[in-house]
């Protein structure tokens, strides 16, 4: 079973540059639903389609990259319930001051096998809008 800080300490990665490490623990087949009304909302059936059509994406909009850090986490079995903030400026100056809600199921070895992300749809189209150039 899942602990807290195993969760907390996984996410930890995302702030620290280390969003390789949290990649590894999430299956190549996981399901990533992203959820709003915004270029990034939709469903991902695989971890690359997701971290090409919303990492990828945004990393080339912001001055670091997309960083998230860990507010609070709830644990209930194998789900976790994520909550974090983005700590990055996009390529316009302006912060990107997002909250994020991830909640995550994990499979019987530890990996994320499934995930609903919750996000502010404005805040993103408005970013995407204004920073990037040319729309994938």
């Amino acid at each position: 079973m899942i602990q807290k800080d195993q969760v907390r300490n996984l996410f930890k990665n995302l702030e620290t540059g280390h969003g390789d490490e949290f990649f590894a623990r999430v299956r190549d087949d996981v399901v990533w639903q992203v959820m709003g009304t915004h270029p990034l909302a939709g469903t991902y059936s695989s971890k690359s389609d997701f971290f090409h059509a919303t990492f990828e994406r945004l990393n080339r909009i912001m001055n670091e990259g997309v960083v998230l850090k860990v507010v609070d986490v709830y644990l209930d079995g194998q789900v976790a319930i994520v909550e974090m903030q983005s700590l990055s400026t996009a390529h316009n100056g302006k912060p990107f001051d997002n909250r994020y809600c991830w909640v995550c199921t994990f499979d019987e070895s530890g990996m994320i096998g499934k995930v609903r992300a919750y996000l502010d749809s404005a805040l993103v189209a408005a970013v995407i809008a204004e920073n990037e150039t040319v729309p994938n």
